[in-house]
């Protein structure tokens, strides 16, 4: 296996960061996860401007978008595979051990792994934990995934495969690694960025594809909702059919249906849509 670090390509088994990087001592880093799809990578230009856009909200330089797309190229190459998940990360490099960042430079590390098409259903639950919307960090893709990982162990242990918070003023927010969508009415809802949620790549397009609509809406909504649906890079469009102990329908609905349709069609037409 091959990965791109600070500039080249190195074997995995024999590239090494610091560890007084500050991506591992204190979370000060940033990362995109792509779908590569037989060596190319979908919505690459998406991810990058999102990169940049969470590189800047944690004050790190921007990055080098060519050393970027020459890493990606290099790595997706180097790899052959069906399907795969492109992992770009990018960090303060090596610091004091502290808050403080250091002025060594950045660290670019960019690795895939083979994956596999994910179901066209899944269950999800809520969890006691809220995101705040009025974070630092509130909307960026950042490697402080502690959350994350507490409230997705939780997930597995009742039997999901995502867990799914509300905000500070109990608003629907996302999932660990996903954003949500919900059928009220015959209509397609997501909750708003303003809710603190991630701006996912596959939200965007599944929103201006499918037509729906930005709403904030109560975290009690999964209760009521007809349908519900999660989207991320490696999901696309992925119905729930348990939330909690509400079992919804045993497959995707007919919104949902539609939803997964328009989204297979568009990405088959379009492999970096704008």
């Amino acid at each position: 296996m091959k990965i791109w670090l600070n500039g080249g390509l190195r074997d995995a088994d024999g590239a090494r960061v610091s560890v007084f990087d500050h991506g591992l001592t204190v979370g000060d880093g940033v990362f995109e996860t792509l779908k590569a799809d037989h060596g190319r990578a979908f919505a690459l230009t998406r991810h990058l401007e999102r990169l940049t856009a969470s590189a800047r909200g944690l004050g790190l330089p921007d990055p080098d978008l060519d050393e970027v797309r020459r890493g990606c190229a290099a790595v997706l190459d180097a790899n052959p595979m069906a399907l795969g998940r492109l992992r770009i990360t990018y960090t303060g490099g090596v610091s004091p051990l502290g808050s403080d960042r250091g002025e060594s430079g950045t660290t670019l590390v960019i690795a895939l792994a083979e994956t596999h098409r994910r179901p066209d259903t899944t269950a999800a639950v809520t969890v006691p934990w809220t995101r705040n919307e009025r974070g630092a960090l509130s909307g960026l893709k950042s490697t402080s995934y502690g959350e994350n990982v507490v409230a997705l162990a939780r997930a597995r242990e009742l039997g999901a495969s995502e867990a799914l918070f509300a905000n500070t003023v109990g608003a629907l927010c996302e999932g660990t690694g996903s954003n949500v969508f919900v059928v009220l009415d015959g209509e397609l809802h997501t909750p708003p960025l303003t809710s603190g949620c991630l701006a996912g790549i596959t939200r965007a397009l599944t929103v201006t594809w499918a037509g729906a609509k930005e709403t904030d809406l109560p975290l009690d909504a999964l209760e009521r909702a007809d349908e519900i649906f999660l989207t991320s890079t490696l999901r696309d469009v992925q119905a729930v059919t348990r939330i909690d102990r509400r079992q919804l329908a045993d497959g995707p609905g007919p919104v949902t249906a539609e939803a997964m349709r328009i989204f297979d069609a568009h990405a088959a037409a379009d492999f970096d849509p704008r």
